[in-house]
């Protein structure tokens, strides 16, 4: 990373301690604090004198340096709450002001960079978790993530855009990063060219699919494809209205073809101007020693060679989970571990024998389908939370686990409040924060969505079928999983010799 940044970022670490300090005397309103320190990867949580702070891994990328770092800066300050996120990024939690600054410099020093994890700046570049290993990838997403990564940085102290950005990269084979409906979006062809998505997302409202703008990119352009994207939002965001400033409304502002034309208008300007990428593929040289098969290995594409996947429940754990992880792979030639956007840590370039022994250190990983749900933090402490999305999972989770029906449900997404951290909108059962009236009161509850999907060619959107009380969702689940199992089918099989079973079986919830 170029030096001048590294210095200026350091810089901004010594304004954040006054501002800290500020919020902390009442001299700040929450508001202008989250102002500056989004724009450094933290908020302060529900409880103001805790913050939560945002790790940034291009890719969700964790080399082994950086993880036993993390796990050191984990235990050393005693974090007890970290969140693997949708985005592929790492959340510290419950941080006091005193402690965020430091830990924020210090990650540092492995090549951490918190700058532009909140607030309207460009995002986590993402990319596919398994990019490099995955069986049938057209393309290694993760080398053009980390440099997108790279150029963003350097020039977010030079543009104003009037929301954040969020990009990601899709090998081709699996699009869990959702590439074909972020405001950016890269997709690998057989050929190794890329098809570009444009202004898509799952907000808080008028959700839409990527415009396509490209079917054939060249890899060594994306960069003016990146800048061209920026200046675009620049030029056709909204500056006046937050809740339309995201680049999915310039579908609506500017029509599918004058934003295709804005678009490309801006790629030849930039062309030329913006410099080239050189990407070369990363081997993996290992020698096999047998094969493995289990529910939470993968076999990569590199013959005899294995990923495991560990998800906490919730995406959630602590100090002693990540430093098991570490322990785990500490010894490993050329393992690594890997962020997933369904919120679990994949662990790769396994051997089998190393995989069995992964495996083994990490049996507290989700056992069933349905404890792989993908939930955000919630409201106990998010700012913007309307229910706590991690407590009704829990209670969800028991119940089913008690109901021995796990396995007869998919994974669901939770997400908090309208803001999608989840992406309800694209699970098979999608839940989002609000309020139901019983007898004219307001009570806590969920609405709920069916039928979304991030199968890449098959997207869609899930459509809302009605809110369900909060305290109704541990038994609603619980007997929806019942209803399966004693049809003698899967999942997948029962919803599609059934299809108006689903919505029958909950109605008398909404």
């Amino acid at each position: 990373m170029d030096q001048n940044f590294v210095q200026e970022f350091r810089g901004e670490i010594r304004t954040l301690e006054k501002k800290l300090e500020a919020f902390a005397q009442g001299d700040l309103s929450r508001k202008d604090y989250k102002g500056f320190s989004g724009g450094l990867g933290s908020y302060a949580q529900r409880d103001a004198s805790k913050n939560m702070l945002r790790l940034r891994c291009p890719g969700g990328r964790l080399t082994k340096e950086k993880l036993e770092f993390l796990a050191g800066i984990a235990n050393e300050y005693k974090v007890d709450k970290i969140k693997l996120t949708t985005c592929q990024a790492m959340q510290f939690h419950d941080l006091s002001a005193a402690v965020l600054p430091v830990i924020m410099e210090k990650v540092i020093d492995v090549g951490i960079y918190t700058k532009g994890g909140g607030g309207d700046n460009p995002r986590n570049v993402m990319c596919s978790p398994l990019s490099g290993v995955e069986q049938g990838e057209f393309a290694d997403g993760l080398p053009y993530a980390e440099a997108v990564t790279e150029y963003l940085l350097g020039i977010a102290g030079q543009i104003k855009m009037p929301r954040k950005l969020k990009i990601a990269f899709c090998g081709g084979a699996s699009d869990t990063v959702h590439a074909t409906f972020r405001d950016m979006g890269f997709v690998a062809n057989e050929d190794g060219s890329f098809r570009v998505y444009i202004a898509g997302g799952m907000g808080a409202s008028n959700p839409k699919e990527g415009l396509l703008v490209e079917e054939h990119a060249d890899g060594s352009d994306l960069l003016a494809y990146v800048r061209a994207m920026v200046d675009t939002f620049i030029e056709n965001g909204n500056y006046e209205n937050r809740a339309k400033a995201r680049t999915r409304f310039m579908q609506d502002t500017l029509g599918s073809d004058g934003l295709r034309e804005a678009f490309h208008r801006h790629l030849e300007d930039v062309k030329g101007s913006v410099p080239k990428l050189e990407i070369k593929p990363q081997a993996v040289n290992k020698s096999p020693d047998g094969e493995i098969e289990h529910p939470r290995v993968i076999a990569q594409k590199q013959p005899g060679l294995y990923a495991v996947k560990w998800h906490p429940l919730g995406g959630v754990t602590d100090a002693a989970g990540l430093t098991r992880i570490w322990n785990a792979i500490s010894g490993i030639d050329q393992a690594e571990a890997r962020i997933s956007p369904d919120e679990s840590l994949y662990l790769i370039n396994l051997t089998a024998k190393e995989a069995q022994s992964v495996l083994d250190a990490t049996a507290d990983s989700a056992q069933s389908e349905f404890e792989h749900s993908k939930i955000c933090i919630g409201a106990s402490i998010c700012q913007q939370g309307i229910r706590d999305s991690q407590a009704v999972f829990h209670a969800c989770a028991d119940a089913v686990r008690q109901a021995g029906v796990g396995d007869f449900l998919p994974r669901i997404c939770i997400s908090g409040c309208p803001s999608s951290c989840s992406a309800h909108l694209a699970g098979e059962i999608g839940f989002q924060g609000g309020v139901k009236s019983v007898d004219k009161k307001p009570q806590p509850a969920f609405k709920m969505f069916l039928d979304g999907s991030d199968t890449l060619g098959g997207e869609r959107f899930g459509k809302e079928i009605g809110t369900v009380l909060e305290s109704d969702m541990p038994a609603m689940l619980a007997e929806l999983g019942k209803t399966v199992q004693s049809s003698g089918l899967t999942w997948a099989q029962w919803r599609e010799q059934f299809p108006d079973a689903l919505l029958e079986t909950v109605k008398k919830y909404l």
